[in-house]
Parts: C-alpha cells; sequence; structure tokens
C-alpha cells in the first residue's frame, strides 16, 4: 500500500507516481486543505447535514490525514490506472477508489486555480490572462496524444485512429511558455485523428501581443496574429 510518510522518503519513486517533487507537493499542500476544508467543512457530513459527532470520530480513511489524499489524486492523475488497480495500490475497493476520485478532482482543480497555475481553456481568452504574467511572450504550441480504448463503433474507430502514433487516441493542444515552462493553454479533447492545424484554426486562439510562436511542421500554414511565428525547416539531404 502506498503511504505518504514512506514514499516522501524516496524522491525519486515520489517524482515518477506523483510528477512533482516534494518541495512542489508541499508549496500545494496548503491551497489543496483549503480547498478541501472549503468543499467540505469539517462541520457537515459528506451528504451535507450537520455534524452529530466531533469530526474526526470513528474509524479513519485510508486517505487519510490530507496529504495522503492528495497523494491519492496525484497518483491518479498522472499514472492514470485501472481504479482496480489504484484500488491495489491504496488498499480500498474499487467502488471506494471511485468515491474517492469524484470526490478529491475538484478539490485538487480548485486548488491549483487558487495558485494560478492552471491553463486557460478558452483560446480566446488566452492573450488576456497571459497579460496578468510578467514571463517573456515566448510560446511553443504542439500537439499532444493518449492512448485511448478502441471504440466498439467502426466509424468511431477511424475517427480515434491516429495514423501517427498507430493506436486510437485522443488529442490536445497546448502552447507552452518556453522561458517558465508553464502550460498556458490546454485546448478541449479531440479524435486522435484531428489534425493539429484544424484543432489550433477551431479553437481560435488569441495570443498577446508581440508574442513569438514556435511551431512543428503539423502547424504548417498555421499563422495567428502574433509578432513572429518561427518553424524548423528539415535539413536536405544531397543526392549522392
Amino acid at each position: 500500500m502506498i503511504q505518504y510518510t514512506e514514499l516522501k522518503r524516496n524522491r525519486r519513486k515520489f517524482l515518477a507516481l506523483t510528477g512533482l517533487t516534494l518541495k512542489e507537493f508541499q508549496a500545494l499542500l496548503p491551497a489543496f486543505a483549503s480547498a478541501y476544508a472549503h468543499k467540505y467543512p469539517p462541520v457537515r457530513t459528506v451528504t451535507g447535514s450537520k455534524r452529530k459527532r466531533r469530526s474526526g470520530g470513528g474509524r479513519k480513511s485510508v486517505v487519510y490525514p490530507i496529504e495522503q489524499k492528495l497523494l491519492f489524486i496525484l497518483v491518479y492523475q498522472k499514472t492514470y490506472p485501472l481504479q482496480e488497480v489504484m484500488g491495489e495500490l491504496f488498499g480500498m475497493s474499487q467502488a471506494g477508489v471511485n468515491h474517492w476520485i469524484h470526490r478529491l478532482l475538484p478539490v485538487l482543480r480548485q486548488a491549483l486555480t487558487a495558485m494560478g497555475v492552471m491553463p486557460e481553456r478558452d483560446g480566446r481568452q488566452f492573450a488576456q490572462v497571459e497579460q496578468r504574467t510578467d514571463a517573456p511572450r515566448d510560446y511553443i504550441i504542439d500537439g499532444t496524444e493518449r492512448r485511448c480504448q478502441r471504440p466498439k463503433n467502426p466509424e468511431k474507430q477511424a475517427l480515434y485512429y491516429s495514423g501517427k502514433k498507430k493506436a486510437h487516441s485522443d488529442k490536445n493542444v497546448v502552447i507552452v511558455n518556453t522561458r517558465s515552462k508553464r502550460i498556458g493553454y490546454l485546448s478541449p479533447t479531440y479524435a486522435g485523428k484531428t489534425h493539429d492545424k484544424k484543432v489550433a484554426d477551431c479553437e481560435q486562439i488569441v495570443y498577446p501581443k508581440r508574442a513569438i510562436l514556435y511551431k512543428d511542421t503539423a502547424f504548417q500554414g498555421y499563422e495567428p496574429a502574433v509578432k513572429q511565428t518561427r518553424q524548423p525547416k528539415k535539413n536536405r539531404v544531397g543526392k549522392s
């Protein structure tokens, strides 16, 4: 069973399972604890009714204390295992895993939003949000794909099949600041077959003034209103 008190001693494994260093985890913890207390006040039960006994009484949950709750949801987000597998890792049933995932995901989202590190999801608001930061306006845009279960419907199979990855996948387009390494924009999810440029065109992304945008050949012909776009060129191998 994964326990925070034990896992934090192995920093390499901690990073591999959560995607965060121990220092980053500890920086996120206060915001997560505050968001959890706000969403689930200790004077209320899970159903929202007033407690008849002091909070903390009774049998302790396997995701107690708050560090274990944050560890649980970060491991789920980073590794995305089946709920049965997650249950084996944390010593609970599949139903219990499902309950805690739905309980903790909104809390994590609220905590990250409060810290100002959540990426913008509306392309038309991207420039406005970026004006609040002091980072240089250097960005790179790219498409990301992750495998998904093959649909049973033949039409959906063709739609979600990515010839590039040779697998069925979901696709998102992300924009990252090349200096701060922060993901500033995350597009809605598209079927894996959708071309990267088409996603960017559909989302109507508005960039900050004087932005420099780096892109690859998947965005050939994508020329938004920025100061400059930069695309690498392939070296031409001379014929012998």
